[in-house]
């Protein structure tokens, strides 16, 4: 039997637990599929370390403003680096309990770390985001033409970082 495609079989179904845990706005049954020590970035960017305090987090969402939500999506990729580690894309979004189709801004995708545990294949971290592309204007385009003007306005004026005012570790540290 492939292996990889055990592998597979199994870290889709937890996925498809993850969604129907949502959907049943059961936080026990959410928070097993993570590892005790998972980290969990919200959409918002918003951080949870430890599966209790994800669970605790989803707790309260599902008893409050996620009360009877679904989460609807699709398992776009798995790609293992390892044989015990694999990394795994998502798409899925919040679909309130009012609503028969998603809205377009709704649309996040969840990158996730799946590891190989004693109790099966857990997710150890998600970083869930919103699908918002943004197209890169090319460097002759009036966008790019403005920074490049600001950045020799910066120079000639000596200010910003290209002048010794240096971004200062912790400067974006988040408490929340």
């Amino acid at each position: 039997m492939d292996t990889q495609a055990a592998d597979d079989r199994e870290i889709t179904a937890l996925f498809g637990r993850l969604m129907q845990a949502w959907t049943d706005n059961d936080a026990v049954a959410y928070g097993e599929c993570f590892t005790d020590d998972c980290d969990y970035v919200s959409y918002d960017g918003t951080r949870a370390v430890g599966r209790a305090a994800m669970q605790d987090a989803h707790d309260k969402l599902f008893r409050g403003v996620l009360s009877g939500s679904a989460l609807v999506g699709d398992l776009e990729s798995i790609r293992h680096v390892a044989p015990d580690v694999a990394i795994v894309h998502g798409t899925a979004s919040v679909l309130m309990p009012w609503r028969s189709d998603l809205p377009r801004r709704r649309l996040s995708r969840q990158t996730l770390v799946a590891v190989r545990s004693d109790q099966g294949w857990r997710f150890t971290a998600i970083h869930n985001g919103r699908v918002r592309p943004v197209t890169i204007p090319a460097p002759d385009a009036m966008p790019s033409r403005m920074a490049q003007l600001m950045g020799r306005a910066a120079r000639r004026l000596r200010i910003g970082h290209v002048h010794g005012r240096r971004w200062r570790p912790g400067a974006t540290k988040v408490t929340s």
